[in-house]
């Protein structure tokens, strides 16, 4: 039997010699995978929504997008159309009223600021729009400044209402400072301010463009308009990109 034996530990000694030969890393070593989920996110501006039943006067719907090119890039676009009647009236006595009527489409990017913690996919962004406008307006009604004021009142109502002036256009560009938070699993909640500068104005010369779908009111003798954004969202996970990270305690 002990012959046995040691004919085992002979067969066996070699191995164990090149076993020892070998350095024992006993270092401690953390391997961690991060998947990001890349896809696509949908949604609405639910502002618009609300806004459209509690004012009959307004009537808008904006749909929402994005695209995840990169863990901090986004491409990002909006598409929408809107219809607003206002008016403008001087002690009790109506100047005009008109309503405006067409779709625009923005398009550009954001960036994401916000570094998340594990398993979240929270955003903080800035980015920049390129957006384009196309619509008409209706003067209704209009008065007429009278000069003879002797035997007529200081405003006369004017002789053509109801006056279609179509083929308006607008372009501007858009800085953009928004967040979305993810409140349940893939659907968000956002928000976003917007600071506008127009690039082009195509405009009728016997009626200004007051208001712009998707710009908001027209200052006289400023390009800059604000406006604001209220989304919800869906996220489509279309893939996950892994990421690696080794952390080596000393």
């Amino acid at each position: 039997m002990s012959k046995y034996i040691i004919s085992i530990c002979i067969v066996l000694l070699p191995i164990l010699v090149q076993g020892q030969s070998e350095p024992i890393d006993l270092s401690q070593k953390d391997t961690v995978t991060y998947k990001d989920p890349y896809g696509l996110r949908v949604g609405a501006d639910i502002s618009k929504l609300i806004l459209s039943f509690a004012d009959e006067d307004y009537t808008g719907l904006e749909l929402v997008g994005d695209y995840r090119l990169t863990r901090k890039l986004y491409l990002a676009a909006e598409i929408g159309n809107e219809t607003k009647k206002q008016g403008e009236s001087l002690n009790n006595t109506l100047l005009y009223d008109y309503e405006t009527s067409g779709s625009y489409i923005k398009a550009g990017v954001d960036i994401n600021t916000y570094t998340n913690w594990y398993g979240m996919n929270n955003a903080i962004t800035i980015g920049g729009r390129y957006a384009f406008a196309s619509f008409s307006q209706d003067l209704n009604n209009y008065s007429l400044y009278e000069s003879n004021q002797f035997f007529n009142p200081e405003f006369l109502p004017g002789e053509n209402p109801n006056r279609e002036f179509s083929g308006l256009s607008a372009s501007w560009l858009e800085f953009v400072v928004g967040a979305k938070v993810e409140l349940f699993a893939n659907i968000f909640v956002g928000m976003s301010a917007r600071l506008g500068f127009l690039v082009t104005n195509t405009e009728d010369e016997q009626f200004p463009n007051l208001w712009i779908p998707g710009f908001n009111k027209v200052t006289d003798g400023s390009n800059f308009g604000v406006n604001y954004n209220y989304s919800i969202s869906y996220f489509i996970p279309l893939y996950k990109k892994a990421k690696k990270s080794k952390e080596e305690s000393q």
